[in-house]
């Protein structure tokens, strides 16, 4: 028991969201285990971005509670659940347009080591902000784009920075809003590359309507519908659950909404 507990890094009890009249997240009970890869899938309207909300804490619930570790956050601000590791990419990316990848990453790397203070100074004052800036940008493919503003950047490469930047938060929680959302076809497999190869002791929880993301990446896949846990599961049962293809995958096994 005391290891099934421990090995829980993110949980939501019996999470309500109303709006209203309106039940957008229904009695949600989710656990996110270390080192998780987990997707939450369900079609437009099923309560995804509310739950990822409530986790952030950009929103607070009606009742239930989130806990990270064990410990009650359901009322910590959102800035400091950033600090506690729980940190989250959107649908559309939240980058700006005038700074370059390095530039991005060195601002981040700098507030993340306490260094925000001086965030004015040549990024080449600090040695240790230059070797994470260079790990990340050769991390995620970056590299040979650093230098240029981010309004200049292929798309996927802006959806890359945005993990990047994430990622430079030193996260123990990420939480991934539709990574290839937006992104061209020719675009997707390197995104689909990075995302595989992030840290094992980063727990991930995905949100995503690209298929081919969620079933060649994710090991556990939760399913939402109208607010609420519909179901939940391996890969290949979630697959084969002939429910779920009923209300979300389709018979044809094709993702829609």
């Amino acid at each position: 028991m005391v290891e099934a507990l421990m090995s829980t890094v993110l949980e939501t009890r019996s999470l309500v969201k109303r709006f209203g009249g309106l039940v957008a997240t229904n009695e949600v009970s989710l656990k996110v285990e270390k080192g998780a890869r987990h997707a939450l899938i369900g079609p437009n309207g099923a309560g995804k971005t509310t739950l990822i909300n409530l986790l952030t804490g950009v929103l607070e619930p009606s009742s239930g509670s989130i806990r990270l570790d064990g410990v009650d956050i359901t009322k910590l601000a959102a800035h400091k659940r950033v600090r506690r590791g729980i940190v989250r990419t959107f649908q559309i990316n939240q980058l700006f347009s005038e700074l370059t990848p390095l530039t991005s990453l060195a601002l981040t790397v700098s507030a993340q080591q306490g260094l925000s203070a001086r965030w004015w100074q040549p990024l080449g004052r600090n040695g240790q902000v230059v070797v994470e800036c260079e790990r990340l940008l050769r991390q995620f493919r970056l590299d040979d784009v650093m230098d240029q503003k981010v309004s200049q950047l292929a798309y996927g490469k802006r959806r890359l920075l945005e993990i990047a930047t994430a990622i430079a938060c030193k996260p123990r929680v990420l939480l991934l809003d539709e990574p290839v959302a937006g992104v061209p076809e020719g675009e997707r497999q390197e995104i689909f590359d990075t995302i595989g190869a992030l840290p094992e002791d980063v727990s991930v929880l995905l949100i995503e309507h690209d298929m081919d993301l969620v079933f060649n990446y994710a090991r556990t896949v939760s399913v939402l519908v109208n607010g609420a846990v519909f179901a939940e599961g391996d890969v290949q049962s979630i697959s084969r659950d002939p429910r779920v293809k009923a209300v979300y995958l389709g018979e044809s096994g094709g993702a829609h909404g």
